[in-house]
C-alpha cells in the first residue's frame, strides 16, 4: 500500500512567492495610428521610425497616397484607425491596396480603454491643435500593445453587394413617405379608399388612383376597376369613392403618384444592378455541379418590396445555405 503525500494546507495571510509581472509586451512594433476627420487626417508612427513621428495629411486622393507612401517609408506594416462616419473608407481602401494590415476599430471600444493621460505632444511642424495629435498617438500606442480589436470588413465583392443593398433599402425608405402623402390626399377629399382595400398600392388601389389622376370621377366606374381578389364589393368601394374632389388635393395626389412611380423605376434599375453584382460573385463553398432544389417558400413570405431577381436562389448559390428559409 503506497503512502499518500501530505499536501500542506494554505494558511490565511501566509506570504507566497509570486513571480513579478513583466511590462506590457509590444505586439506590433511597426504600428501606426490614424485620427481621421472630414478635412484632415493625423498619423502617428513609432518615434524610432521617423524624426517627425506625427504628421497631418489632407482629404484628397493624392494626400491619401502620400500618407501611404510615408507609412511604408517609415517601415509601418499595420495601421489602426477609428471608424468615423464614412471618412475612413477611402483611406482604408488605399492603405489595404498598398499591402498594409488595417485595423478598423469601433469608436465605442476606443473611447472606453482606460488609462489615457494628457501628456505633452510630440513635435509636429504643422503646428495644429494638441488634441488631434494626442488622438493619433493614443491610437498608435494602444495598437502597438495589441489592445485594439479590428472590426470585420468583408472582401471587395461583398462590400459592393452590401453597398447596393443598403442603397436599395434607402430608396424604399424614401418612397414610403410619398405613399403616405398619397393616402393623405385621398382622405382629405374624403375618398376612403384605405378603408375598403388593404393596400392602396396594390393592383386594385393603383388602378383606381391612376384613373382618378386621369380625370375619372364617377364612383361606380372607379369601383368596377377592382381586381377579382379584392374582398370589398363594388358597392362598398363606390360608396368609399364618393368624395369632394378639391383641385389642390388632386394635384398633390398626382405629384405623389409620380414620385412613387419614379422611385419604383429607380428600384427596378437598382435590382438590375444587384442581379449583375450577384452573378459576378463565385460560390464561397465547394458547390456541386448541380445544386439541390430549394424547398418551396413559406406561404405569405412574399413582400411587396421584393426584388425583381431571385435573391433567395442567388444567396443559396453563393453560400450553400438557405438564408431566407
Amino acid at each position: 500500500m503506497s503512502r499518500q503525500r501530505s499536501i500542506p494546507r494554505k494558511v490565511k495571510g501566509q506570504a507566497r512567492k509570486i513571480k513579478p509581472l513583466d511590462e506590457l509586451t509590444i505586439v506590433h512594433p511597426h504600428a501606426a495610428g490614424l485620427d481621421i476627420g472630414s478635412r484632415e487626417t493625423w498619423a502617428c508612427v513609432p518615434p524610432s521610425s521617423s524624426p517627425e513621428p506625427v504628421r497631418v495629411f489632407g482629404p484628397f486622393t493624392p494626400d491619401l497616397h502620400a500618407l501611404a507612401e510615408w507609412l511604408i517609408a517609415c517601415g509601418v506594416d499595420t495601421v489602426a484607425m477609428e471608424s468615423t462616419g464614412v471618412y475612413w473608407i477611402p483611406i482604408f481602401e488605399v492603405l489595404e491596396a498598398r499591402g498594409l494590415q488595417v485595423f478598423l476599430v469601433n469608436s465605442w471600444h476606443l473611447k472606453h480603454v482606460p488609462g489615457r493621460t494628457h501628456r505633452p505632444t510630440l513635435a509636429c511642424s504643422q503646428g495644429h491643435g494638441q488634441s488631434d495629435v494626442l488622438d493619433c498617438q493614443w491610437i498608435q500606442q494602444l495598437h502597438s500593445l495589441g489592445l485594439l480589436r479590428g472590426s470585420f470588413r468583408p472582401d471587395a465583392e461583398m462590400c459592393a453587394l452590401r453597398s447596393l443593398l443598403r442603397h436599395r433599402a434607402t430608396l424604399i425608405e424614401h418612397r414610403s413617405p410619398h405613399i403616405l402623402h398619397l393616402q393623405k390626399a385621398l382622405v382629405q377629399m374624403n375618398l376612403q379608399l384605405p378603408a375598403v382595400i388593404s393596400d392602396v398600392m396594390g393592383e386594385t388601389g393603383q388602378a383606381i388612383i391612376r384613373a382618378i389622376v386621369a380625370g375619372e370621377r364617377d364612383p361606380l366606374t372607379l369601383a368596377r376597376l377592382r381586381f377579382p381578389g379584392c374582398k370589398s364589393s363594388e358597392d362598398e368601394i363606390a360608396k368609399a369613392l364618393t368624395g369632394t374632389w378639391q383641385s389642390e388635393h388632386l394635384f398633390a395626389l398626382k405629384q405623389n403618384l409620380q414620385l412613387v412611380d419614379y422611385y419604383t423605376q429607380i428600384l427596378r434599375e437598382c435590382d438590375a444592378e444587384l442581379e449583375r453584382c450577384f452573378a459576378a460573385i463565385k460560390p464561397r463553398w465547394d458547390a456541386p455541379a448541380e445544386l439541390p432544389q430549394l424547398p418551396k417558400a413559406k406561404r405569405g413570405s412574399r413582400s411587396k418590396n421584393e426584388p425583381t431577381y431571385n435573391a433567395r436562389a442567388e444567396l443559396y448559390r453563393i453560400t450553400g445555405v438557405d438564408l431566407v428559409a
